[in-house]
């Protein structure tokens, strides 16, 4: 049997998943936490690693490894290889206003917008590492001046799996270069003018590698993945296809589309990010997900379990009952201000039920307006994969089909992104035009009528309150 490993190098954690080449059937697995914050020194994620890694029984025997990992952290390198501080990671939001000057440096406003948009499919946010590279150089620039290669958290620890062995080595792929700001999707080059403008130079970059190119061995011989960013490597374990939109619900909402077309979303909403396959892979992010259930079964003084039970006995549309959960603001639409909205309380819609319904299908609407925004690009709506923590709410796995219109498949819990960068690492050592084909048994698949009446009652009502939220 050959085996191959992934590796997921997240925010929170470093988890190892040891898989059969041949059939992916898990053989052994790992985790080790990483520190809290919007800062961390990498050699917190190499230590990890290696706690993860010997949990999982070492990779002595293991053919390939690839690393999956939090997209936009900023990893700065000296000439020696050392880093030059603790990186930023993506939900760093000191660079807000360099995202904004950057803006403006391409004639602010819509103009700039449209500017960056055209040129590498983003619009320059906090979380994307270009804005990050500003804020050092204007607020850090002895720690800017000392930098002489940049990279992401997934590079750099390939790079470590490497030994390190010089910047020629540093390698990372399409899907996360298309998160840095600095490389273009839709071209498939980086933009060293943007980068300079940026920065105010261009430092080392790494190599972009095809999707089953190698990028090296570890000390020990196994073959090294180009890797990838966490969204992308989550689709490539999933298995995901053209028209196929994940659908993730965390303490954020992630709704990303498989498309053979790149996007470039003038107003920011959709990031036009790549794929770990050669496609390409829009994406939005809401503010509000999972913790709308959470306040609402807290507002109830009722288990999760007992909230979606009773969101279950009302009726659809709640009644008329419509909740709009932006109770953190919101990122899709952009109403950073926002808070929630509850409308159409009546005596009889002033019920648990009704208000457990609509907060289930207020959540579902907010992600339906994701995929609407991620679908505008082209690219048809074939079904959707529903993930993360808030997919073990019973009734929104069976909520999800009529809300959003399509077919939902719910896999069974996993860790994705490593599975993913395992799936990738076995495309490697096999070689060829596509991924090994994995089963993935359990996968639930639900469908149902549309309900368009619910959104168009919950777009109502969001435009309604907009002005006042």
């Amino acid at each position: 049997m050959t085996l191959v490993a992934g590796v997921d190098t997240s925010t929170q954690a470093c988890k190892v998943v040891v898989r059969d080449a041949d059939s992916g059937r898990l053989v052994r697995e790992g985790r080790a936490p990483h520190p809290d914050g919007t800062e961390v020194d990498p050699a917190a994620w190499a230590a990890a690693l290696d706690t993860a890694v010997a949990q999982a029984g070492g990779l002595d025997d293991v053919a390939a490894v690839s690393v999956g990992g939090q997209q936009h952290g900023m990893v700065c390198l000296d000439e020696a290889g050392e880093v030059v501080r603790p990186a930023l990671l993506w939900n760093d939001t000191r660079s807000a206003g360099a995202a904004r000057d950057l803006v403006d440096d391409l004639g602010g406003g819509e103009a700039g917008r449209r500017a960056w948009a055209e040129a590498v499919g983003l619009v320059p946010v906090a979380s994307f590492t270009v804005t990050k590279l500003r804020w050092l150089a204007e607020h850090e620039p002895a720690n800017a001046e000392r930098t002489a290669a940049v990279c992401l958290p997934h590079d750099w620890l390939t790079w470590v799996l490497a030994g390190s062995p010089g910047f020629g080595a540093l390698v990372t792929d399409r899907g996360d270069a298309s998160g840095t700001g600095y490389w273009s999707a839709a071209t498939g080059e980086y933009r060293p003018d943007l980068l300079e403008r940026a920065f105010g130079r261009t430092p080392v970059v790494p190599r972009v590698l095809g999707p089953a190119e190698a990028g090296g061995t570890t000390p020990g011989g196994a073959l090294l993945g180009p890797g990838s960013g966490d969204n992308a490597a989550a689709a490539l374990g999933l298995a995901a296809e053209p028209g196929d939109v994940v659908v993730s619900i965390g303490t954020s909402g992630v709704v990303s589309m498989v498309s053979t077309t790149p996007v470039a979303d003038p107003s920011g909403t959709v990031a036009g990010f790549a794929d770990a396959t050669g496609n390409f892979l829009p994406l939005i992010a809401t503010l509000n997900a999972a913790r709308v259930l959470d306040a609402t079964a807290r507002l109830l003084g009722v288990s999760h379990d007992r909230l979606s039970r009773l969101a279950q006995s009302a009726p659809p549309g709640a009644g008329g009952l419509v909740f709009v959960p932006y109770l953190e603001g919101e990122r899709t639409p952009d109403r950073p201000t926002s808070t929630g909205a509850l409308h159409g309380l009546t005596l009889r819609t002033a019920e648990p039920a009704y208000l457990a319904r609509a907060a289930v299908e207020g959540l579902l609407c907010g992600l339906a307006d994701g995929l609407d925004a991620v679908a505008a690009g082209g690219t048809p709506v074939r079904r959707v994969f529903l993930v993360g923590g808030g997919a073990r709410s019973s009734a929104v796995r069976a909520l999800a089909p009529a809300v959003l219109g399509v077919p939902v498949l719910v896999p069974p819990a996993g860790e994705y992104v490593a599975d993913g960068a395992a799936r990738q690492a076995a495309w490697v050592l096999a070689g060829g035009d596509t991924p090994p084909e994995w089963s993935r048994a359990g996968t639930e698949l639900r469908e149902a009528d549309p309900l368009p009446a619910v959104r168009e009652r919950y777009a109502e009502v969001r435009e309604m309150t907009a002005d006042r939220i």
